[in-house]
């Protein structure tokens, strides 16, 4: 693969290596993808109660509109991972961008539930393969090193630019009709398959694999959808009843088997041995933690904003804004920090910082000063975001192979997704355990403090996760900068930090 790269003659690791506009060009189209699957997350959000009005769905039917998306996305995540390491990257790419633009159009037009909810697990399923793929293009085509982290920390800005930006857009978008929300990632993402025809570096497929794993993808892709199904439906139905006590099982039970399969497969969809590597299990691990205890904490502080406090969902989307807007600010400058002080220090600090922006947040009321009461969490936790999001990006991916960087990043974005999913739904039934029957204002307020304890907690476990690393550190060297490609860089021994 030719790299877009051009360096001195003298190979540097120094970050200001001049970009080629093709290179840029290339990396806009990765941040489009990116910046989509962020927007689409945020923006159905606040159209659900237009949809419901609208198609008369219960809200049952409702959660699945949101249900439907994880599903497809967390379900199918390590299966479009191994996709782009073996049927090339690029390939893979575009035709789930392709798909992703086809769902977005059918999910504008249709005028029941049911179509809804299918033209969503499309989507989730297209970001499956779109998200590994295009963070492992960035992966091989940008050296390990100055470079791969100034890139990655631009790749997550847009992350948050569009989760951010699909906040505001919604509360507009949805003011004329529900529809534009859902018919508004088409266009963009058909911009972004154009340009990605002609940017994105062919990748050769992966020739010297012993076959396809086939048993592999069925269980992990099985257990996959079990898990995030069961932990969905488990409020409703009871996290001790029979039916959810045998799903998790069930899970168990598929997780072994895959275990079991992948440590024989001769081309396993998951290496087991890169997990063998601490840095690669606090990333992961880490993933979960972060999204998991953000995801509780936006659903319970919207609801305590529109339910208890009447706000509008423009207002709502307004008062997340400063979080968005710091981390766009910000999050471009990560890189050269990670470099000086390696990503393990960030991570904690960024944990830290968004333990202390949810426990303050823990002293809201019914009659809320903004600029005193949220608007300090929201700082917090946006730098937070800023700091942790692109630092384990980094983290998960540095020392591994080309050929396994879909792999780890399918990875990753499983356990991003997988960490949303399950504390979601035990945030969701902590507030519901503590529901008044007396449904006052106050009431519901202190129902919902046990669930932001909760999320407190989850960062916490990230922290303390994280902080174990600090002990471990190590020194290695680190590849620089190609000449002219990236196979065929010189590389200089540097020491970074893990």
């Amino acid at each position: 693969m030719t790299s877009p790269l051009t360096a001195p003659a003298a190979p540097s690791p120094s970050p200001s290596v001049r970009w080629t506009p093709r290179l840029w060009g290339t990396l806009l189209v990765l941040c489009a993808a990116m910046f989509l699957d962020a927007l689409d997350v945020s923006m159905v959000g606040v159209a659900l109660p237009s949809i419901g009005s609208d198609l008369h769905l219960s809200t049952s039917t409702l959660q699945w509109i949101v249900s439907g998306y994880i599903l497809g996305y967390g379900g199918l995540l390590l299966l479009g991972g191994r996709t782009a390491d073996l049927l090339g990257r690029r390939q893979v790419f575009l035709v789930a961008l392709g798909v992703f633009a086809l769902a977005s159009l059918l999910g504008g037009l249709v005028d029941s539930g049911p179509l809804l909810i299918a033209s969503r697990f499309i989507k989730g399923l297209s970001a499956a393969f779109t998200a590994p793929a295009g963070l492992s293009i960035i992966t091989t085509t940008f050296p390990e090193g100055p470079l791969r982290n100034r890139a990655l920390s631009i790749y997550t800005t847009c992350a948050a630019t569009g989760f951010s930006m699909g906040l505001v857009l919604s509360g507009l978008l949805t003011e004329a009709s529900w529809r534009l929300t859902m018919l508004l990632p088409a266009p963009i993402a058909v911009v972004a398959l154009i340009a990605g025809l002609r940017l994105l570096p062919r990748s050769a497929r992966e020739r010297n694999h012993a076959g396809y794993d086939i048993p592999g993808a069925v269980l992990g892709t099985a257990s996959m959808l079990l898990l995030v199904f069961t932990v969905v439906q488990a409020p409703g139905a009871g996290w001790a009843s029979a039916r959810t006590l045998l799903s998790f099982l069930a899970v168990a039970v598929l997780l072994t088997v895959f275990v079991l399969v992948e440590r024989h497969a001769p081309s396993p969809l998951i290496r087991l041995g890169v997990l063998r590597s601490g840095g690669q299990i606090r990333a992961q691990l880490g993933a979960v933690a972060f999204f998991g205890s953000y995801v509780g904490f936006q659903f319970l502080t919207t609801l305590y904003m529109q339910s208890l406090l009447g706000w509008s969902a423009l207002h709502t989307a307004l008062a997340f804004l400063p979080a968005g807007a710091l981390v766009a600010v910000s999050s471009t400058k990560v890189g050269s920090v990670v470099d000086r002080f390696g990503t393990p220090r960030l991570i904690a600090a960024g944990f830290a910082l968004m333990v202390a922006g949810y426990a303050l947040f823990l002293r809201v009321d019914l009659d809320p000063v903004y600029a005193a009461a949220v608007l300090p969490s929201m700082l917090l936790i946006g730098a937070a975001c800023a700091l942790v999001f692109p630092s384990l990006n980094i983290q998960a991916t540095n020392g591994v192979e080309d050929h396994e960087q879909g792999m780890v990043s399918g990875l990753l974005n499983t356990s991003v997704q997988v960490g949303g999913a399950i504390f979601l739904a035990v945030v969701t039934a902590v507030v519901t355990a503590a529901a008044p029957g007396r449904a006052t204002p106050q009431a519901v307020l202190d129902s919902y403090r046990p669930g932001f304890v909760v999320v407190t907690g989850v960062a916490v476990a990230g922290l303390l996760i994280t902080l174990t690393g600090l002990r471990t550190r190590r020194t290695r060297p680190s590849v620089v900068v190609a000449r002219s490609t990236v196979e065929e860089a010189q590389a200089e021994a540097v020491p970074v930090r893990d």
